[in-house]
């Protein structure tokens, strides 16, 4: 499938001091990270989208303070149930 190009105005690049590169390499992670968080794609998908390996696409998640999960606290309760701290 061929790649979907987004058009932009150069002076995008200006406004927010970034080069090129940065800046496609941001825009990609931070639309991976939106479409994760509607739940639209799986954080492996979002991760194959930023070029990043899914465990540093959801620790860079967990730097922003962006939930992994959405669990309810009930759901959370079972999850750690059986967890213990060494």
């Amino acid at each position: 499938m061929p790649p979907v190009k987004i058009e932009l105005p150069a002076d995008i690049l200006l406004a927010v001091g970034l080069s090129r590169e940065q800046f496609v390499k941001e825009a990609k992670f931070l639309l991976a990270l939106k479409l994760f968080e509607l739940g639209r794609i799986s954080s492996g998908k979002a991760a194959e989208l930023c070029e990043m390996n899914r465990i540093d696409f959801v620790l860079a998640m967990g730097r922003l303070c962006i939930p992994v999960t959405d669990l309810e606290e009930d759901e959370l309760e079972r999850e750690f149930r059986d967890v213990t701290i060494a």
